[in-house]
C-alpha cells in the first residue's frame, strides 16, 4: 500500500514528505493508521546526526493510532483496537523484561538501525529500503510495527491526548516514581521545563515533594511548569539555579535535581544543586560526541551523592501507560 511519511536521507538536511511503499505486517507485526504523533527531541537528535541512525530514515516514536490488520501469530491486539506506541518494544521474555525493566529491553537494541526486527524492510520508495526510527515511524499516514511495540488503551481517552503517553509522560513521571524513587515530603530541582521536564514536575508533585524548583530560561515554560506544579519558578538567565537551590534550603541543597537538558553545564549544575545524599537523575539525551560532565568525584565521596541516568523513566509501558491515562 501507499503512505505518506516524513524520511530523513541525510542528517543535516531538510525532511521530506513524500509517498511511499509499506509492505503489510508480517508474523508478529500489526498495521496502524496514525491518528496523532508527538515531536520529542530525539528525532532532532538524529535529524541533526548527533545520535548515529540508520539512513534514510522515517522519523517518529511517539504514537497514538488505531490497528488496521494484524499479521499472523499476534494475540495481543486486534483490528479496530486504539493503541499508544512505546518506543522501546518489550518482549517479556529477556532478563531486563522479566526483572520489571521492558525499558532496557533487548530488542531495544534495534531502534536506530533501521529494519524490523527480522532484519527486513517495510518501508520503501523505489529500491532503497526506508528505516523506522524506533521500530515505529509515527510520522506516517499508515505504519506497520511490532506488536510488542503496542499497548491497546481505553476508547475513553482522546487519541490526541493519549499520545503523550508514548514517551514524554511515562519518561518524566517514571524517572521520579521509578528511577529516584523521590520521597514524600522532600525537596526537588528540575532544569529544563520542556515536554519531558513538566512531566518530571508532575511526577514530583505525584509523589508528594514539599518543594519542586522549576529551572528554564523561556518564562512561558515556567509558567507552564507552575501551572503543572512547580512551587518555585528560577529563570536561569536571571539566577543562578545552583544558589537559588542553596538560598530556598536554608543552604542544604536540594534531595534531588533531574537534568531535562543534557549539556555538560547544566547537568554540572544539578550536581551542584543537590545537598547530602542527594541523588542527580540525567533525563534529556545528550549529543553523542559529549563524553564528560563537570562533576568533582570528591564531592560525591565526601556527601554521599548518586547520580543516575534513565531512559523512558525505567518504566513497563504494558502496565505504566494505562495507569497513566488512568490518572488523565
Amino acid at each position: 500500500m501507499k503512505t505518506r511519511t516524513a524520511v530523513l536521507y541525510a542528517a543535516g538536511e531538510p525532511i521530506r514528505v513524500e509517498e511511499i511503499e509499506l509492505d503489510p505486517p508480517k508474523e508478529h507485526e500489526v498495521l496502524v493508521r496514525m491518528i496523532a504523533a508527538g515531536i520529542c527531541h530525539s528525532d532532532h537528535h538524529v535529524a541533526t546526526g548527533e545520535m548515529p541512525a540508520y539512513l534514510p530514515m522515517a522519523l517518529g516514536h511517539e504514537g497514538a493510532g488505531i490497528i488496521e490488520a494484524v499479521g499472523p501469530h499476534v494475540t495481543n491486539c486486534k483490528a479496530g483496537d486504539h493503541v499508544v506506541l512505546s518506543f522501546i518494544p518489550g518482549c517479556g521474555k529477556c532478563r531486563y523484561c522479566l526483572s520489571g525493566h521492558s525499558n532496557l529491553c533487548n530488542k531495544g537494541s534495534a531502534t536506530t538501525l533501521g529494519p524490523q526486527l527480522d532484519g527486513t524492510f517495510r518501508m520503501h520508495s523505489g529500491t532503497t529500503n526506508i528505516g523506522q526510527f524506533c521500530l515505529l515511524s509515527s510520522f506516517s499516514e499508515f505504519t506497520v510495527v511490532p506488536d510488542i511495540s503496542v499497548v491497546v488503551v481505553d476508547k475513553e481517552y482522546p487519541l490526541n491526548r493519549a499520545v503523550l503517553a508514548s514517551c514524554a509522560v511515562p519518561t518524566g513521571v517514571g524517572a521520579v516514581i521509578h528511577r529516584a524513587k523521590v520521597t514524600s515530603g522532600s525537596t526537588v530541582m528540575v532544569i529544563g521545563c520542556g515536554g519531558v521536564g513538566v512531566n518530571i514536575i508532575q511526577g514530583a508533585k505525584l509523589a508528594g515533594a514539599r518543594m519542586i524548583i522549576a529551572v528554564d530560561i523561556h518564562d512561558f515554560k515556567l509558567e507552564m511548569a507552575q501551572t503543572l506544579g512547580a512551587t518555585h519558578i528560577i529563570n536561569a538567565r536571571e539566577k543562578d539555579p545552583v544558589r537559588a537551590a542553596k538560598e530556598l534550603t536554608d543552604g542544604m541543597g536540594v534531595d534531588y535535581a533531574f537534568e531535562a537538558i543534557s549539556t555538560p553545564e547544566t547537568i554540572g549544575q544539578a550536581a551542584a544543586a543537590t545537598g547530602k545524599n542527594g541523588i542527580i537523575v540525567i533525563v534529556g539525551l545528550t549529543d553523542a560526541k559529549v563524553t564528560s560532565m563537570p562533576i568533582p568525584p570528591m564531592l560525591f565521596v565526601l556527601l554521599q551523592k548518586t547520580i543516575m541516568g534513565t531512559i523512558y523513566g525505567d518504566s513497563q509501558p504494558q502496565k505504566d501507560i494505562p495507569e497513566l491515562l488512568a490518572l488523565y
